[in-house]
């Protein structure tokens, strides 16, 4: 075969040459497929590979434009927002559970449990007490601007507060917190971002925020007649370390000094999916109103009197008026020949189907199950819906840790220095040991539960064998396993009192506890059954 070449599978390298290396091959051959730009679905894919500051920062605005546009005007997306709220804060939002370190601070167990009962009871009435101390603005609670903080950060990719300090008649606490719109924060002047100072935050040689500067107004309010263009420069924290901004907010690169909305990966999914609803329910009503296509040189009066009376006759010829179809409408079109039904083809059958497979793919963007998404668990058995809550609820965790490291702890650190100094509640060395005062635990909201009776079950077998513990258990129902206990005393007490013997609960059929995970039958099969 010589003078032959034998070209490999691209039709354009000889075959000896497939397996050289690069260089070898010249420099327009690529080792990965996925940097392949000869051609295919890679020739016109080429992104520029940037800072993580010069992707995002100036395309976030856009982005947040639309984010918010969505959560206004879609109800599936707005819907998303209200789902991760709930579940992630649900109706209490997160509760502290003080839990100073013992070991460091050298204390015994007793006593730090005491403190800890102590510094919970008065957080409690700061940050949930009627007179809404915590809020700067005096209208909501912690839970309420820990709210407000998470739909920022949903829709605008972060949130912004400030801590006051307000010395007025009547306050017990003069530390506030004042939560302010994440667009205020930008550069003074709305200059261009340099190395030290990007999206509104001045930072040091390492990278860490020195200050941030923040417009007076909102840039874009005209309800004060036009925005001022005037800036504040605020340390990040004061001479001994108190903070003064918080800035809620985890970037999804290193060295990123903001992050996207949490739309961001599938803003075009989301337009895809209303302007088909849209049009495919545009094309249902007007089809409905179409009932026939008259091709025949007749006047109206005619037409009413074969027709009959009810009947809205729409003229499609030139020089007729505006079209506008009403029910049962005939379409009069140039002379023809007849009359002939109109069959609209509606319904379309593609239509949930294509639906379906972009709503799935809208979950996992979200990371949310479709069931949740949709708040429909008919196609679900008890393992499939078990799995995809468990799921979610990973999801739902890892944003609770998210509040607590950026917005509930430091609230609780700046409640606790001004109590402290005030000799409200004693920590000896407090400056020098803070971390080990502020160390502390936040329960939210329980997880609900998709059987209760074996979910019920499985949490006697894990106390029962040791993994794990009463407290734990509590947490994840969000309660206080301290409280429960105290509770269950007083009620034991009370039973005992009235000469009342209520006895154990009933053994449970081990038929109910089997698993039906390939089973879809609802409780009325069972009972008929």
């Amino acid at each position: 075969m010589d003078g032959v070449t034998i070209l490999g599978p691209d039709g354009e390298t000889p075959l000896g040459l497939m397996d050289t290396p690069s260089a070898a091959r010249g420099l327009t051959a690529a080792s990965h497929y996925a940097a392949g730009s000869a051609g295919g679905e890679f020739a016109d894919w080429n992104p520029i590979a940037a800072s993580a500051d010069s992707d995002l920062l100036p395309e976030l605005g856009t982005m947040v434009g639309r984010s918010r546009d969505l959560i206004r005007n879609h109800g599936l997306a707005s819907a998303v927002m209200q789902t991760k709220v709930d579940n992630i804060l649900g109706d209490t939002g997160l509760r502290l559970q003080a839990r100073p370190n013992a070991r460091l601070l050298g204390w015994e167990e007793k006593k730090a449990r005491a403190w800890a009962q102590d510094v919970e009871a008065r957080f409690e009435d700061y940050a949930e007490g009627e007179d809404f101390e915590v809020d700067a603005t005096g209208r909501t609670n912690l839970h309420g601007q820990a709210g407000l903080v998470l739909r920022s950060v949903l829709s605008n990719g972060d949130a912004l507060a400030l801590p006051l300090w307000l010395k007025r008649p009547g306050r017990r606490t003069a530390t506030a917190i004042q939560l302010v719109e994440s667009d205020r924060l930008s550069n003074p002047n709305d200059a261009m971002d340099t190395a030290t100072l990007r999206g509104g935050i001045e930072i040091d040689r390492y990278g860490r925020p020195v200050a941030y500067h923040i417009r007076t107004t909102h840039p874009a309010d005209l309800l004060v007649g036009g925005a001022e263009r005037k800036w504040e420069r605020i340390p990040a924290t004061t001479k001994w370390g108190r903070r003064r901004v918080l800035h809620v907010c985890e970037p999804d690169r290193v060295a990123s000094r903001k992050a996207r909305p949490a739309l961001s990966a599938v803003l075009g999914d989301f337009r895809t999916l209303g302007d088909y609803q849209r049009a495919e329910l545009q094309s249902a009503l007007t089809n409905a109103m179409v009932a026939a296509i008259l091709e025949a040189p007749m006047d109206g009066a005619t037409i009413a009197d074969l027709f009959g009376d009810g009947q809205t006759y729409v003229e499609m010829r030139e020089g007729a008026p505006e079209l506008r179809l009403k029910r049962n409408s005939i379409l009069r079109t140039f002379p023809g020949e007849k009359l002939s039904s109109y069959n609209p083809g509606r319904p379309n059958d593609a239509f949930a189907p294509f639906m379906d497979s972009l709503l799935h793919i809208l979950a996992a963007g979200l990371n949310i199950p479709y069931e949740l998404l949709l708040k429909d668990f008919s196609k679900s058995n008890y393992s499939s819906a078990r799995a995809a809550l468990m799921e979610a609820w990973r999801h739902f965790l890892g944003r609770r840790d998210f509040l607590r490291r950026l917005f509930y702890r430091p609230v609780y650190a700046l409640w606790l220095e001004e109590k402290v100094n005030a000799g409200v509640i004693e920590a000896p060395g407090f400056y020098a040991n803070r971390a080990a005062y502020t160390r502390s635990r936040w329960t939210g909201p329980g997880r609900g539960s998709v059987d209760p009776l074996k979910e019920a079950k499985a949490t006697e077998t894990d106390l029962a064998t040791g993994v794990t513990t009463l407290e734990q258990e509590c947490a994840e129902r969000g309660l206080n396993w301290e409280e429960v206990l105290e509770q269950r005393k007083r009620e034991q007490d009370k039973i005992e009192g009235l000469g009342l013997n209520l006895g154990q609960a009933p053994e449970v059929d081990p038929r109910l506890l089997a698993d039906d995970d390939d089973s879809n039958e609802t409780d009325e099969d069972r009972r008929d059954a």
